[in-house]
């Protein structure tokens, strides 16, 4: 078995409370996630559980906290809308299906790939989206039930408790640490409201102007085995598959950046498979239990972090504080005033955001700056998963063009009137251009030999690049010598024939990355 916690009762300590603030935490946010996706809230507090209980336990990266997102959430909504909840339930056992796959085909480890500058667009990005998700809380219903901006003493009682809740999590560490400042801020802020009696806007309040139900609660009972009532047919997988496909794919690379961000803070490692296949448990749990789904929560997270939760336990923690909201305290969490929990997230928001961005500005390639800056916008506009594949692919576009420009030629003739050509640097598509521009077939002598000792073929169109350029020098009718190329290299070169000279003592054995070798 693995370790719930680290020796000692101070680290379970930490890791109880830390679970305790994530679990308050956790509630208007599932609520407000369950209407984006147009399920009734429960639906959002069941799945924010069981993905938190479920990740909390098999998932690969401790601390991390799971539940009902925005990204997942806005990608369920049209499916909710057109085909029902049912259909929901079956599209999220496929999503967890795929997520396993993922995971045990490896999958997790390409999350690499992301560059840094596409992580510090991520974070940005994120942290501005959950300073705009707070201010819908500033919004009222109005006299004909559209919602308006607060003014006048309900607004500055809201702003006070803000700024009471951030001073006391920022000042509190400094006096001690016994005890997590944003619960001591929760518990301070709402016994303040309730003492006093102020106008402010609890839980229950936004239940309230959500729902349009005055007696809208939290309050539920345990989750129940529940098999998506849908045609078991190929129209129903139809419907199902894009829709699973999507929500895997955010859910995966939301949490993955999430487990990277994590790892950094800590300096420890996640493991990024094993966070695949808990994503995908708890996703298809989810769909059979009459959960919404989701995936990990940077916000939440980082307020465990933030809190002394490091070990599976104050995952656990949050979850089952949660469930105990659901079950049996409901009521006393509907007092708590809705200002606490968003001074808890904007402090969560200044955490996140890295502030050192702006003093990178002019110290890093301008080409970093923008992708940074694109992941960032384009996270805020749209989603998760589309801004981080721009961002990929972006970099690999600036990666590909600045290397087309790292291949050179050194040229000599020795005394039997050989031209050799000595090749530096990489050939793959981004190059073929340059490459082909090193050489002059027409004014060459005779004989030319290039030598590819300090070169690397990358791809097929290195390849074609290297047959494109014997064919240039038998048209010319001179003879060209290749050395220094792999067996592989060799194999593909078919229409070089007796023009390739291979140096068999000295070639190297790397592999080309060809369709035609698979």
């Amino acid at each position: 078995m693995f370790p719930l916690t680290c020796p000692g009762k101070q680290c379970v300590k930490n890791d109880t409370l830390s679970g305790l603030t994530v679990a308050l935490a956790l509630v208007p946010e599932a609520v407000a996630f369950a209407f984006v996706a147009g399920v009734d809230p429960i639906v959002g507090l069941y799945g924010a559980f069981m993905m938190g209980f479920i990740t909390a336990l098999i998932g690969g990266r401790p601390g991390m906290i799971s539940g009902a997102t925005g990204a997942m959430a806005v990608v369920m909504v049209s499916l909710v809308a057109q085909h029902g909840i049912e259909y929901l339930f079956a599209a999220l056992l496929l999503t967890g299906a795929i997520q396993i796959l993922a995971g045990v085909l490896r999958l997790g480890k390409f999350i690499r790939m992301v560059p840094y500058s596409v992580m510090l667009g991520f974070v940005n990005g994120l942290a501005i989206v959950i300073f705009l998700a707070q201010l819908q809380q500033f919004q009222v219903p109005g006299e004909n039930g559209e919602l308006t901006w607060m003014s006048g003493s309900p607004l500055w009682i809201m702003l006070g408790l803000i700024a009471l809740t951030m001073a006391i999590i920022y000042l509190l560490p400094k006096l001690t640490t016994a005890i997590p400042a944003a619960l001591v801020a929760i518990v301070v802020v709402t016994l303040i409201v309730l003492g006093l009696d102020l106008d402010a806007r609890t839980v229950q309040d936004v239940l309230r102007d959500m729902s349009g139900n005055p007696d809208a609660t939290i309050a539920g009972s345990l989750p129940s085995f529940h098999i998506p009532m849908v045609p078991l047919n190929l129209e129903t997988l139809k419907i199902i598959l894009p829709y699973a496909f999507i929500l895997a794919a955010v859910g995966l690379i939301e949490s993955l950046l999430t487990l990277t961000l994590i790892d950094e803070l800590t300096e420890t490692r996640g493991r990024s498979n094993k966070e695949c296949v808990g994503q995908g448990v708890a996703n298809t749990v989810n769909g059979l239990f009459g959960g919404m789904g989701g995936c990990a929560m940077i916000g939440q997270s980082m307020i465990n972090i933030n809190s002394g939760g490091r070990g599976r336990l104050s995952g656990l923690s949050a979850a089952l504080f949660l469930l105990a909201f659901i079950l049996f305290a409901s009521s006393l969490i509907e007092m708590i005033p809705i200002a606490a929990l968003v001074g808890v997230m904007f402090i969560v928001v200044l955490g996140t955001f890295e502030w050192a961005s702006f003093r990178m500005l002019g110290r890093v390639p301008l080409a970093d700056t923008l992708v940074g800056v694109t992941v960032a916008v384009v996270t805020v506009l749209t989603d998760l998963a589309i801004a981080v594949i721009v961002g990929v692919i972006m970099s690999a576009l600036i990666f590909a063009w600045e290397h087309a420009k790292h291949i050179s030629a050194k040229t000599w003739v020795d005394e039997k009137g050989f031209k050799f050509y000595e090749i530096t640097g990489p050939l793959f598509f981004g190059s073929v251009q340059n490459f082909h521009e090193l050489f002059d077939p027409k004014n060459d002598p005779q004989e030319v030999v290039v030598d590819f000792a300090n070169a690397r073929v990358y791809d097929h169109s290195g390849l074609e690049a290297i047959d494109t350029l014997a064919e240039r020098f038998a048209r010319a009718q001179k003879t060209l010598h290749l050395r220094h190329l792999s067996p592989e290299c060799k194999q593909l070169m078919e229409k070089a024939g007796d023009l390739v000279e291979i140096n068999m003592m000295e070639d190297p054995t790397y592999h080309v990355a060809d369709d035609r070798l698979a």
